[in-house]
């Protein structure tokens, strides 16, 4: 049984960088994005990059249809799984005072609920994983943000969401590492994405983290053996103090 991954988001920024290092590592791949054009494009894209297989699955991950049929696919295709990269998410911005609550809802449902109901789901499969490979066990990557570690301005509910997304990975380790299931949070300032695009007025484009900065965390986080756990990392933008995204 070869290497699998299932990445969420996976068409374009952080998800499809690492992604494409997945697919370069020989990890065969079922990816998620909404942009069904541009997911087929993108798993096109992966089988050239060394994906020896690609299962595309395009659908909103706030869709429970989506979400189940994301792992059934995923099962009938490669039957376990070596790792699960949770990337999607939606970027949103508001005061406390004045934060709609229908965008709160929105903002929970992609940002928590939907991670939360794909590792439930996708558990039996990585603890298969794990099994197959007992040295290094089976990883899960979530991109959260350095917003969940320290509070930013405007960004309440955005943050909350990636301090929860933390905090779930903190207990999975508790429950799953003796399985072999090992989770890492990867918690950065802003990265130079199209969803930071709307601060480049405040942060030029070059003053940001680099997707490739985060995807080489994620690779030294899969090459890690199963014994090690590495609950939350924090990557910072230099010239900062460090303590905002």
């Amino acid at each position: 049984m070869g290497k699998s991954a299932l990445v969420t988001g996976a068409s374009r920024g952080i998800g499809l960088g690492i992604a494409t290092r997945l697919a370069a590592l020989g990890y065969s791949l079922t990816v998620t994005a909404r942009d069904e054009a541009r997911l087929d494009a993108t798993a096109v894209a992966l089988r050239a990059a060394g994906a020896p297989e690609v299962n595309a699955v395009a659908g909103e991950l706030s869709d429970d249809r989506c979400l189940a049929q994301l792992t059934e696919r995923h099962q009938d295709r490669f039957g376990a799984m070596s790792a699960l990269v949770l990337n999607a998410g939606v970027g949103t911005a508001g005061p406390v005072a004045e934060f709609p609550m229908r965008r709160f809802d929105k903002t929970l449902d992609v940002n928590l609920r939907a991670p939360f109901m794909l590792l439930q789901q996708s558990l039996p499969l990585l603890r298969r994983g794990a099994a197959a490979d007992p040295g290094r066990g089976a990883k899960v990557i979530a991109l959260a943000s350095i917003t969940g570690v320290y509070a930013e301005h405007g960004l309440a509910v955005y943050g909350a969401t990636k301090a929860a997304l933390i905090s779930l990975v903190q207990t999975l380790n508790a429950e799953e590492s003796g399985n072999g299931v090992c989770a890492t949070a990867i918690s950065p300032a802003y990265v130079d994405t199209d969803m930071s695009a709307w601060k480049h007025g405040q942060i030029a484009p070059e003053q940001m983290l680099a997707v490739g900065d985060v995807v080489e965390m994620a690779e030294a986080l899969l090459r890690l053996s199963a014994r090690a756990v590495v609950p939350n990392i924090v990557m910072t933008r230099s010239g900062t103090d460090g303590l905002r995204a």
